[in-house]
């Protein structure tokens, strides 16, 4: 019988025995008949979000966040997702976004993730219900090269709007940035910047471009065997931005449960629906370890640092 293999001293990955599994998938709910707030409030359900939809409470949700599988054939756990042609795969993005709109507040933000080929269809599908507000793009530095093609190291992320009244808080969002002109007024002050350990910094309204964010690897915390993973830091930008402090985030493609983590992380309250019971074990444990760690890699002080780095100067 072969060895158990053993994980390198610096590999951080999350992983579940299979006690951890069967205990964690215990707390996870499913849904059979409509539920009160109160009964879904902070909870994973552990079922296909287009039945688990049904059930949730009308204007219930401030943010929705969701990475949905993009138009690509990938394995999610014990079950995969099949590439479409594009007519079928505008209908399958269709199918769950219509049960989205009972479930939003007026004044809702909803951001929706997607690979340079799946932007084709998120703006024309979401555009049936939402105002679109803005396209993120952010370098996603993971990945392999092609021998016939450019590596793909960019990803989208589709900022909507349910009306034209939302929730924007830039200053919880503003760059650090080093001052190339540090100007003062006329008493000798510094004029929009600060001093810092010698430093000359400013806080600058971020762009739609984003370059500072790492995939989860190894040797991350945060780091989990899902496929596709979000970085706790790129989620912690949308929550920050689109909600307040006891705002409802909801993710109906939870995955390994990061947009939960966040939202608890940033002192906001969750609804996370995932199918697949290995992810919503995984979603539960990080929540759980979250009780006795919040911190979120890459951010600190109310600042977002560089990639891998100090913060951003």
């Amino acid at each position: 019988m072969a060895a158990a293999k053993v994980k390198a001293p610096r590999n951080k990955t999350i992983e579940l025995s299979r006690i951890e599994a069967a205990l964690y998938l215990s707390q996870a709910l499913k849904l059979k008949a409509p539920a009160k707030l109160s009964e879904v409030k902070n909870q994973v359900i552990c079922q296909d979000c287009l039945k688990a939809m049904d059930f949730l409470p009308d204007k219930c949700v401030d943010l929705m966040i969701v990475d949905p599988p993009y138009n690509l054939t990938k394995n999610f756990g014990q079950n995969s997702f099949r590439e479409m042609e594009a007519e079928k795969y505008l209908r399958w993005l269709d199918s769950w976004l219509q049960k989205t709109v009972r479930l939003l507040k007026d004044k809702a933000s909803i951001y929706i993730c997607s690979d340079w080929k799946t932007s084709l269809f998120v703006p024309q599908a979401a555009g049936r219900y939402f105002n679109l507000r803005n396209r993120i793009s952010w370098e996603r530095e993971k990945g392999r090269g092609a021998q016939n093609n450019w590596k793909n190291c960019l990803e989208d992320i589709w900022f909507f709007t349910k009306s034209k009244d939302y929730t924007f808080n830039l200053d919880a969002v503003k760059i650090q940035r080093p001052v190339l002109a540090p100007y003062r007024d006329s008493e000798g002050k510094p004029k929009d910047w600060r001093e810092d350990k010698g430093r000359k910094l400013r806080l600058t309204a971020p762009s739609n471009i984003w370059t500072d964010i790492s995939i989860p690897f190894w040797s991350m915390p945060e780091n989990t065997n899902h496929p596709t993973q979000k970085p706790e830091k790129l989620i912690a930008k949308l929550v920050l931005a689109s909600s307040n402090k006891g705002d409802m985030v909801f993710d109906p493609f939870a995955g390994s449960g990061t947009t939960a983590v966040v939202a608890k992380k940033l002192g906001r309250r969750f609804i996370v629906v995932e199918r697949e019971k290995e992810y919503a074990a995984l979603a539960l444990k990080r929540l759980d370890m979250a009780d006795s760690d919040n911190r979120i890699q890459g951010y600190e002080n109310g600042v977002f640092k560089s990639r891998n780095g100090s913060v951003i100067s």
